[in-house]
């Protein structure tokens, strides 16, 4: 990587950094730095939405499975896409009606606070290994593109995001969301056209694909495999604590539908164009193994994107996959703040609170930091991803969310579907190996680790509507639920105006850079010329529509 790259990563570095550094001031009360006001726009909410969940694994996890098996790399995401839909016509709006600030407070109202503070300390332990799990795709990019040692990389990029992070809350993940979706957009749509020009155009890249290389699904990945992955992706989409802070932080139950549907679109267009370019690099160099196929998304990368614009690719990539974890750090952070801090100082004021929020977001990067490290030691990052989705992803997701639509369901009947799955999953992910030479295959645990909670939940609802149980928990919840007044607060949209402004201007420069490459650009520079005007006009049109605003 030459000079320009470099200059190039470090200048986007500076830019994200620049808008997220510039919300300093936005954290003046706990909605204001954990829900971003309560009034976030829904465009916005989904598109942050989109890349927390999406920046996880793309690049590096099912980057490594497009290379090694091919299509089945976007049957796997197109689930996401279904879970998507499905969250946006049922799930999204039920969340946003609880008028909770995070889902801890909805355990609270709903399954009472000692229900709460056990799913609390699950959902911190679990969510330091998520981050961790996220951290390291990061820092992997930057090893295979720059050389930079892992572990270097590691903790330099954990220190920026838990620094950003924890000055500017909400908003800060949000604008650094945004702009990182419009720099990899713009980015990928260079890469594949460069890509199939690389090996003579789509019909040599599907003569010379390997056999079965563009099967919907394979041996590993089966049709079970994609059903019961499919329901993982529902529960973790629509229960995750990080992913329902989205619906939660939009004005009404309207808005937060549309976050649901614009996540389920972009995974409908999304998976083919960015799953391309390493299918195309098993073509290109088919030698790669072990864990080197984990950095086969960048190795395609490096061999046609023009100078300059390699590093702009890899700065939006490093960004992009930060998302995740400055999402579930900003989430676990107000999780401490509000409901574990202030349920023993129930007198702390906003000022005190917002402190412990960002106290807590140092801490958590730091452990984050430490199991990033760690990755490599665990099987590597596609095994880490998928056994934490096999065993975690239905027993701490699925049971709140159950409560959302059902009288029944109580703290009790929770918390023991809950830890009765984790025991269940754990045994035979961890144990009956060794002491049953017995192990579930890819499918088989996937499909196990969600199928458990699904029959415990509904066994039990069954029995509780057979016996006609009393629904005292869920007559008391609703009592609190029409307390919660709707708050519409003036800082609410002077921070939506204050976010769009940003991430106009956060477009437009990045838009300018990419102009400015096209003319040291020896190949592709009409191509990267084009991308970098309309990307320019982009951020030009978002700036002029907030000043139009400001000025009416």
């Amino acid at each position: 990587m030459g000079t320009i790259d470099i200059t190039v990563i470090l200048i986007f570095t500076l830019l994200v950094f620049v808008c997220g550094l510039s919300f300093s001031k936005s954290g003046k009360n706990m909605k204001s730095f954990f829900a971003a006001g309560g009034a976030l726009p829904w465009w916005m909410s989904g598109l942050s939405l989109f890349m927390s969940f999406f920046s996880a694994g793309t690049f590096v996890v099912w980057g490594s499975i497009a290379y090694s098996s091919g299509w089945v790399a976007i049957t796997i995401q197109t689930t996401m896409c279904i879970a998507g839909v499905l969250i946006g016509f049922f799930i999204a709006p039920k969340w946003q009606k609880t008028k909770a600030l995070t889902a801890a407070e909805f355990i609270t109202d709903r399954l009472g606070y000692s229900t709460q503070k056990i799913y609390t300390y699950l959902f911190l332990l679990i969510s330091i290994f998520t981050t961790g799990a996220f951290l390291y795709p990061v820092a992997k990019i930057v090893e295979v593109s720059t050389g930079f040692p892992i572990s270097t990389s590691i903790i330099v990029l954990g220190i920026l995001i838990l620094i950003y992070t924890a000055v500017g809350g909400l908003w800060a993940v949000i604008v650094t969301d945004v702009l990182q979706f419009v720099v990899l957009t713009a980015a990928v749509l260079i890469v594949v056209p460069l890509s199939l020009d690389k090996i003579g155009g789509i019909e040599n890249f599907v003569s010379q694909a390997p056999e079965n290389f563009f099967n919907l699904v394979n041996e590993e990945y089966t049709w079970g495999f994609m059903i019961a992955f499919g329901l993982y992706n529902l529960f973790f989409i629509a229960g995750n604590w990080a992913y329902v802070q989205r619906y939660t932080s939009v004005a009404t139950p309207k808005d937060a539908k549309k976050v649901g549907w614009l996540f389920g679109g972009l995974y409908l267009v999304s998976p083919i164009i960015w799953m391309l370019p390493p299918m195309i690099y098993r073509v290109l160099n088919p030698e790669l193994g072990g864990l080197a196929d984990e950095g086969a998304y960048l190795l395609m990368c490096k061999e046609v994107l023009p100078v300059g614009m390699l590093g702009l690719m890899l700065g939006g990539m490093i960004f992009a996959t930060s998302s995740s974890v400055n999402t579930t750090l900003n989430i676990s952070a107000g999780v401490l703040a509000n409901d574990v801090y202030k349920h023993f100082r129930p007198n702390s004021d906003g000022d005190k609170l917002v402190k412990v929020g960002r106290t807590a977001t140092i801490l958590l990067g730091i452990l984050t930091i430490l199991i990033a490290l760690l990755v490599p030691y665990m099987g590597g990052i596609v095994e880490v991803v998928m056994s934490l989705a096999a065993i975690t992803g239905g027993a701490m997701f699925l049971p709140p969310m159950w409560a959302l639509f059902s009288k029944y369901q109580t703290g009790k009947s929770a918390l023991i579907v809950t830890v009765i799955t984790l025991v269940i999953n754990a045994f035979f992910k961890f144990l009956a190996p060794t002491l049953l030479n017995f192990s579930f295959d890819r499918a088989q645990e996937m499909g196990f680790g969600m199928g458990i909670p699904v029959v415990l939940l509904a066994a039990f609802e069954v029995y509780a509507r057979s016996q006609q149980k009393a629904t005292l928990e869920y007559d008391n919840y609703q009592l609190k639920v029409a307390e919660k007044v709707s708050e519409t607060e003036e800082e609410a949209a002077a921070g939506n105006k204050k976010g769009t402004r940003v991430i106009g201007i956060g477009v437009a420069l990045t838009g300018l850079m990419i102009l400015i490459l096209s003319f040291i650009a020896k190949t592709g520079a009409l191509l990267v010329g084009g991308m970098g005007i309309l990307v320019l006009l982009l951020g030009s049109y978002i700036i002029l529509k907030t000043t139009k605003k400001d000025s009416d």
